[in-house]
């Protein structure tokens, strides 16, 4: 099969008429990574997209392109499914499907052409049986999806932050937060501190016990199925999903850790995301960690995960952790217990019901009732 073209010439309006609308494949991939990497900056999308789009257990990618008269590819839009449990219910789950990876040639926006994607790609997902989308629009995309499209606001995210010390770095992790923050570094670092001392002497009080992974164990399934129940909207987790999604991904970024109590049952998992090695102008940034996954069975193993989360985040040269959550969720709660300190803004995040009479359509709209943390994010890195 041959591989489709991206046109890195301009696009004259003569072109646009004869553009067709189809879905895209795996020999598409190709020529979607380097538009990708064109209207992203980025260099790894040859890499990234067959990974995320194929490869996925939730399901293979809807993604939809748009294709000049030479057969060259103009514009690409991604649907990424998530297998969701109502109330942990089987027969209620369903795939949930995440928009995003909108990109249009720059000569070809504002044509039209993305709104016929979207469309396209959302016919496609409730064929497929999906009773819901959901998306972190931009400030530009975002008068799109809440304007003509019709999405509706189903929440918000934003960034936690938690400081391990008061040095330059940490101080410069919390400006994000505003300048009253930046001066509280050091009350933040504390705090912190506190916490995790907490949570460190909880788990020698019940006997927990720290495992680092390889490989994923393929009791977590059971860990998830027993937190499931008490959200209406969580993403299924099992060995194999959470090997596809971190340890599996093109990155090689993530590491992984379990807590056992007594008997050896598991009672939580983490994943976090090493930073990337300090040096230059982006030192600060690159020395940022992530904690992009946790589930416990109660609160107190929670915590105990989350502290060793960050134990292995400095481990790995983390001078500061992030971690985003969806605001007034059980995660956030989990995040302020931790030590982790409050984002100053928000960002909106959308969702557009496609089979109004499943409970999860209904659910989606609300992301307070979501179990949700990066895992269930089609982005391969936080940021």
């Amino acid at each position: 099969m041959t591989d489709t073209a991206v046109r890195s010439e301009p696009i004259n309006g003569a072109r646009t008429d004869g553009i067709e609308i189809r879905m895209t494949g795996p020999r598409d991939r190709g020529a979607q990574g380097r538009l990708y990497d064109l209207c992203f900056g980025k260099t790894d999308g040859c890499t990234v997209l067959p990974w995320r789009y194929d490869r996925c257990p939730h399901g293979r990618t809807i993604a939809t392109g748009a294709f000049d008269p030479g057969g060259g590819l103009v514009a690409s839009y991604a649907a990424q499914p998530r297998r969701v449990l109502w109330r942990g219910r089987r027969r209620h789950s369903a795939a949930i499907v995440q928009a995003g990876d909108v990109m249009t040639h720059p000569d070809l926006r504002s044509r039209g052409v993305f709104t016929e994607l979207h469309w396209r790609a959302m016919d496609e997902a409730r064929r497929r049986g999906s009773p819901a989308a959901w998306g972190l629009p931009n400030e530009h995309s975002g008068r799109i999806y809440f304007g003509k499209l019709g999405w509706r606001l189903a929440g918000h995210i934003g960034p936690w932050t938690f400081v391990r010390e008061s040095g330059a770095e940490a101080r410069a992790a919390r400006h994000l937060n505003g300048r009253i923050a930046r001066w509280g570094t050091p009350w933040a670092a504390w705090r912190g501190r506190r916490a995790t001392e907490a949570a460190q002497g909880v788990a020698r009080a019940q006997g927990l016990e720290v495992e680092a992974w390889s490989r994923v164990p393929a009791d977590v399934a059971d860990l998830s199925a027993f937190v499931a129940p008490r959200f209406d909207w969580m993403a299924e987790r099992t060995a194999e999903t959470i090997e596809w999604r971190f340890l599996g991904a093109p990155c090689g970024r993530f590491r992984a850790l379990g807590v056992r109590d007594r008997s050896g049952a598991l009672v939580a998992y983490a994943v976090v995301q090493r930073p990337l090695r300090p040096k230059g102008p982006r030192a600060v940034a690159d020395a940022l960690g992530f904690v992009v996954d946790l589930v416990g069975a109660d609160e107190a193993a929670e915590d105990v995960a989350l502290a060793a989360a960050l134990e292995l985040l400095w481990g790995q040269g983390a001078s500061a952790a992030r971690a985003y959550a969806m605001r007034g969720s059980h995660w956030e709660r989990g995040l302020e217990r931790g030590g982790f300190r409050r984002p100053r803004a928000y960002k909106e995040v959308g969702a557009y019901p496609l089979i109004s009479d499943h409970p999860l359509a209904d659910a989606t709209l609300d992301t307070s009732r979501w179990f949700f943390t990066d895992a269930d994010r089609d982005d391969e890195c936080a940021r």
